[in-house]
């Protein structure tokens, strides 16, 4: 099994009515902001050991469980809301940084998070790595009816226990699961993972630490100008950090692309584009030493190449 170089602590902390778990590792350090970091979708903050391990320099981390992930306490809800997971990171620097600005790294859904909450508290982030939060692909208003219908049967089918997460017999099933949905992810690590990212319940199977009512669609819908302009706000320096596997291209079959990802992020005032090769959309796991390398050189001032015109978008550092 994977060997854990730098221990974590756990605390739990209220945060809006909920007993939230926080993952730390090192020490305060008043020379240095906090180096937040939030994982994605059916994810947990367990899933940042690899990357704080490469880290070549000390620091002290913070790495929360969102809401309805891993062991932080659920709340008494049937589906989530996006903006739920902004105001819960406010409660969480205002805890553990209050008054200062901190350094944000967030992956998938956490780096979607990182860059609505830089543009929405600009003065709380000094810089922020957004490693694949790509977004979601734009709606048209004429999908609002069928949306909220969407989600009034969603919400119908999860009371009626139709939409469940599969459970497994041992902590193995769980690791095989985890290599299944990433082929890149090396068994030990797996092993590693599989007793952070699910746990034994009564009944003697392995359930994963994620609530089901999340696989409920959002009722609202997706407004890029929205999201635009919450990213001219950002005030912080950026990274966005791409996998060399198009993890978009294979969700979404050319609705949503990497040319309009890119084009979306020239509304970021000071940007940086970056890309790992031989990694897909977990790169944290497929290749830690080099995204801890790059968050590292980024919060140095260093790496990584301008996003200044459509054509710098095709010209990115890789690593």
């Amino acid at each position: 099994m994977y060997q854990a170089k730098r221990i974590f602590r756990s605390e739990f902390v209220p945060i809006r009515d909920l007993r939230y778990h926080v993952r730390l590792w090192g020490q305060p350090d008043a020379a240095r902001p906090p180096l937040v970091l939030v994982h994605g979708w059916m994810d947990v903050s367990a899933s940042w050991q690899f990357v704080v391990d490469a880290l070549a320099q000390e620091r002290f981390i913070i790495a929360p469980d969102w809401r309805g992930y891993g062991l932080t306490e659920l709340p008494k809800t049937d589906n989530y809301w996006f903006p739920d997971y902004l105001a819960d990171l406010d409660f969480l620097l205002d805890h553990y940084a209050p008054g200062q600005a901190v350094d944000l790294v967030g992956h998938s859904m956490g780096g979607n998070v990182a860059m609505l909450y830089a543009g929405s508290r600009p003065e709380r982030i000094g810089r922020l790595v957004n490693l694949e939060g790509f977004g979601m692909p734009a709606t048209r208003p004429a999908q609002a009816p069928g949306r909220y219908a969407r989600w009034m049967d969603e919400l119908k089918a999860y009371h009626r226990g139709e939409i469940e997460l599969k459970a497994y017999a041992d902590v193995e099933g769980v690791a095989r699961r985890l290599m299944k949905t990433n082929q890149r992810l090396a068994r030990d690590k797996a092993d590693w993972l599989a007793p952070h990212w699910a746990r034994q319940a009564e009944d003697g199977r392995w359930h994963i630490l994620g609530h089901s009512a999340h696989k409920i669609s959002n009722a609202i819908l997706f407004r890029v100008d929205e999201v635009l302009e919450v990213y001219r706000a950002i005030q912080a320096p950026v990274l966005a950090v791409e996998a060399s596997d198009d993890s978009l291209g294979q969700w979404w079959q050319g609705r949503f692309t990497l040319a309009d990802y890119h084009e979306r992020l020239k509304a970021v005032s000071d940007l940086r584009l970056a890309q790992v090769r031989d990694a897909g959309h977990m790169l944290h796991h497929d290749q830690p030493e080099r995204v801890a390398q790059l968050i590292e050189d980024f919060l140095r001032g260093e790496a990584a190449v301008p996003l200044e015109n459509p054509k710098e978008c095709r010209r990115m550092r890789e690593i």
